[in-house]
């Protein structure tokens, strides 16, 4: 199959990392250990690691650390346990937990000392929040941006009247959304090189940017066109299509022809990689739909031009909302990202040099390859029903708008 035709200028996917913001699990732990690093800065070679259990035997706990790597915690003799809950900010409400209470996949913060093997943590307190605690935090988090939650491209910023406007992307329409936001609005932004919640740092309004992908959640205007920002979160990812060079499956990397750009580019596929393959019947079903909107398309731009070569007034008239006009070809179609989140996870071995797929990816550090963060094969049918028009409206039908939660923003 010859794509060399296809000019696509701009993929866009779903990221599911944005419904999730707000789940930062560090943040907390980190919030409620406050008040006890005084006494720990006091202390002969302090250690404050941050992580998730892995394995508890006795007293001594696995801890994989959010730094990175592995430290060996020995819990003291009359060691103080504390438990708080996702959101606490400080230990006036902990309760106290037993160190047999401690369960792989709980989050915890050790104080003590670090030994002499530079390994090993002499434990004097520790702030545990616990992994049942976490997902139903997660559930509550990902429901509230999923009722609150719209999201889009960002087209504009106003900074003068505090307010940002995005586009959200239907097949055959598209619809803006005016954001504002207050002094007391959480604007985050993701990292360069990082799909995680817990790496994207506070952010200030300047920094957002046209083309940006942006999802914010907060109070809607009664017909939905405007949002008053409780919280925001963005980022600036590249958005791929092409066909697969080759696949380093020792590596995790994939190196794609972009179609856009005629040149090759290389990513890396994480644990929090999304890889999914469109049963054929589905990718032909989009493509009979996007050749009949096409088809509209020049039917429609056809009739304008008749119009317009009787007089000047009738063709100003078309273009202000004709035939052709927005609305014509309605239609979101459906939350293409619940049906994606409901197929069966794809791995790399299933991929082959030449496949077609489109990709949503990190932007990558300097130095750095791309993550990839959704992947989508089996597209053939899509890129070949629309070789010459904008590849965001090929992929609308699942813009920001539709997402539901995902994986990405998991602690």
């Amino acid at each position: 199959m010859a794509f060399s035709d296809l000019k696509l200028i701009k993929i866009f996917l779903p990221l599911t990392l944005f419904v999730v913001a707000g789940v930062a699990m560090t943040t907390p732990l980190r919030a409620a250990a406050l008040g006890a690093r005084s006494a720990s800065a006091q202390a002969p070679n302090p250690a404050r690691p941050v992580g998730t259990i892995k394995s508890v035997s006795g007293n001594n706990i696995i801890l994989a650390t959010d730094a990175g790597g592995d430290v060996t915690v020995v819990v003291q003799e009359g060691a103080r346990l504390l438990r708080v809950e996702p959101g606490q900010k400080d230990l006036k409400e902990a309760a106290p937990i037993s160190l047999q209470e401690l369960l792989p996949g709980d989050r915890i913060l050790v104080r003590g000392q670090l030994a002499q093997d530079g390994k090993t943590v002499l434990g004097s307190t520790l702030i545990a929040m616990k992994k049942a605690s976490i997902a139903e935090k997660q559930t509550h988090e990902r429901e509230e941006w999923r009722r609150q939650g719209v999201g889009g491209l960002v087209s504009s910023i106003d900074p003068a009247a505090n307010s940002i406007v995005i586009t959200q992307q239907g097949m055959g329409e598209k619809k803006t959304v005016t954001i504002h936001f207050a002094k007391d609005t959480i604007v985050r932004r993701y990292a360069p090189d990082s799909i995680k919640f817990d790496d994207a740092k506070p952010a200030r309004l300047e920094e957002i940017k046209p083309g940006d992908q942006l999802r914010a959640r907060g109070t809607r205007s009664a017909d939905g066109s405007e949002l008053a920002a409780a919280e925001i979160v963005c980022g600036t990812f590249r958005n791929i299509a092409g066909t697969i060079s080759s696949i380093d499956a020792s590596a995790n990397t994939i190196t794609v022809e972009d179609l856009a750009t005629k040149k090759t580019v290389t990513l890396r596929i994480t644990g929090d990689s999304q890889i999914r393959k469109l049963p054929l019947q589905m990718a032909q079903g989009i493509a009979m739909r996007l050749r009949r909107m096409g088809q509209n398309s020049a039917a429609a731009g056809g009739a304008t031009a008749a119009q317009g070569g009787r007089s000047g007034e009738m063709q100003t008239s078309s273009a202000s909302g004709g035939p052709g006009g927005a609305g014509r070809n309605g239609g979101g179609g459906g939350d293409f990202q619940q049906a994606l989140n409901r197929m069966p996870p794809a791995t790399l071995a299933e991929l082959q040099k030449g496949d077609a797929v489109m990709m949503v990816a990190t932007e990558g550090g300097p130095n750095g390859e791309p993550s990839v963060i959704t992947l989508l094969g089996g597209v053939e049918p899509i890129l070949q029903a629309s070789p010459n028009s904008n590849a965001s409206t090929i992929l609308s039908p699942w813009s920001l708008s539709e997402a539901p939660g995902g994986e990405a923003g998991n602690p």
